[in-house]
């Protein structure tokens, strides 16, 4: 296994620093990227079943209809590199359309789910050399140094952008072009602006996994953060915010009570909310101008019947600097 663990900051301590913080804040919140350990990786892989969750199958259904496509604007011998690798489902219709592609990097904070998902990739795909690397992309880390010489395509879908406030979006954009390097591409996939009902019911599913899926942070953090939270005095909750264009999702005290994380005690009024994420919903045009401030440039986009999502193709356009 070729697995390089390359993040900047040790894991744990980062985990600890911004929970500590966020939790401190007013109001209280905890980056979205920690909901990922192996059992929140494996929830969400039951969110994108879930009938209300569009977001996966409409994706899905793009990648399947227009991969040759996509396919074609790829380099021969190019190493296709995934921010936030979780299932290789998507990745694995581009790359049977994509033959030339000689190499795959995928880039996960969650090391075990990313082990698994090389180890499965590698067996259906032998041809494939697979590289791994255990990363937070939002932080500096390096690829490995046998795919420093060709050319590069960056793959970035699920909309995971949208969980960026919009001045990090563009810090996250600009830092993939300089990564990548001038003339790569990046096939990312962007949630669409539309009715609010759709935005507001696919972060509502009625099996109630999102639920699960957002209450085990405070699993983690009491497994990880010698934490205390009783997960019976919070809900789940999540609206579309139409003016600021995003969903919210929130975890709500519903009691006043006083939780110890990482030997500090943080108290909690009923009705006070620990702010978890946040899902941005672009229009076409709004994208398109935050990937050209961030060094990007339109090649193709490609959308559903409904236009309730579109995966983008751009080529950085020049020598980005990092943010």
């Amino acid at each position: 296994m070729n697995t390089a663990t390359l993040a900047l900051r040790d894991t744990d301590s980062a985990f600890s620093d911004d929970v500590t913080e966020g939790l401190r804040a007013d109001p209280k919140r905890v980056p979205p990227k920690y909901f990922y350990d192996e059992t929140g990786s494996q929830l969400f892989e039951r969110i994108t079943a879930e009938p209300e969750y569009y977001v996966t199958r409409t994706e899905t259904g793009i990648l399947a209809r227009r991969a040759g496509e996509i396919a074609k604007l790829m380099p021969p011998g190019a190493a296709l590199v995934e921010f936030g690798a979780g299932s290789s489902a998507k990745t694995r219709i581009l790359l049977a359309a994509a033959r030339h592609v000689c190499t795959y990097v995928p880039v996960d904070i969650s090391g075990a789910y990313l082990t698994a998902e090389a180890a499965a990739l590698r067996g259906d795909m032998p041809h494939l050399q697979v590289l791994p690397v255990v990363a937070d992309f939002t932080q500096p880390f390096a690829l490995p140094a046998k795919i420093s010489n060709g050319p590069r395509v960056g793959f970035f879908p699920g909309s995971t952008i949208g969980n960026f406030e919009p001045h990090e979006a563009t810090a996250v954009l600009r830092n993939a072009a300089a990564l990548l390097g001038p003339g790569a591409l990046l096939i990312i996939g962007v949630d669409l602006v539309k009715d609010a009902r759709v935005l507001t019911t696919a972060y509502n599913d009625a099996a109630g996994v999102t639920a699960a899926f957002n209450l085990n942070l405070l699993t983690r953090i009491n497994r990880e953060l010698d934490g205390g939270f009783d997960l019976s005095t919070f809900k789940h909750r999540a609206w579309y915010n139409a003016d600021k264009g995003r969903v919210e999702m929130h975890l709500v005290s519903v009691a006043n009570q006083k939780v110890r994380v990482c030997g500090r005690s943080f108290e909690f009024r009923r009705g006070e909310t620990i702010h978890t994420e946040n899902s941005y919903k672009y229009t076409l045009d709004s994208f398109r101008n935050r990937a050209l401030g961030a060094g990007w440039k339109p090649v193709a986009a490609f959308l559903d019947d409904e236009r309730y999502f579109c995966v983008h193709v751009l080529v950085a356009g020049g020598a980005a600097t990092m943010a």
